[in-house]
């Protein structure tokens, strides 16, 4: 059988023995050894689990049948969206431009930031994109839905 452990995927061993001492502590011995461990999400639903061993948190997944199918076909890869274009969602005063014309954005990159009743709030990239075109410069009030930046 194969886990996939903080990422990378490992094939069982055997030699490692578990004790439960309730439904969220346990403790592991492998080769003499004794880890403490701890549950810290259960999510077994989607075959993973959080745990804490010795004060490392560690994510672990068992491998499905069906995983080998998913990832050939590609819907094991988060889909990222094109943006378009960043559009005001309040009105405000454009307080700093974070971006120039031809950057390229990743997902939660800061792109403007808007102060909007004495709170200034950054806006950040929901998807990628290339900067095609700023419509503010700093210090312009907006509206709600102005079109601040456009990306090709």
């Amino acid at each position: 059988m194969n886990w996939i452990f903080d990422g990378k995927e490992v094939a069982t061993a055997g030699g490692a023995a578990i004790t439960w001492h309730d439904h969220r502590f346990f403790e592991i011995t492998h080769n003499g050894v004794v880890f403490h461990g701890e549950m810290m999400k259960d999510d077994s639903e989607n075959r993973a689990l959080t745990i804490k061993i010795n004060h490392r948190v560690f994510q672990v997944k068992r491998k499905g049948e069906l995983d080998e199918i998913i990832a050939s076909l590609g819907f094991d890869k988060p889909k990222i969206r094109k943006l378009k274009e960043l559009a005001a969602p309040m009105p405000g005063r454009v307080t700093n431009i974070h971006v120039e014309v031809g950057q390229s954005i990743e997902p939660g990159d800061p792109i403007l930031s808007l102060e909007a009743m004495k709170m200034e709030n950054v806006l950040k990239a929901e998807g990628m994109g290339i900067v095609s075109q700023i419509n503010v410069i700093q210090g312009d009030v907006v509206d709600k839905g102005t079109i601040l930046v456009s990306f090709d």
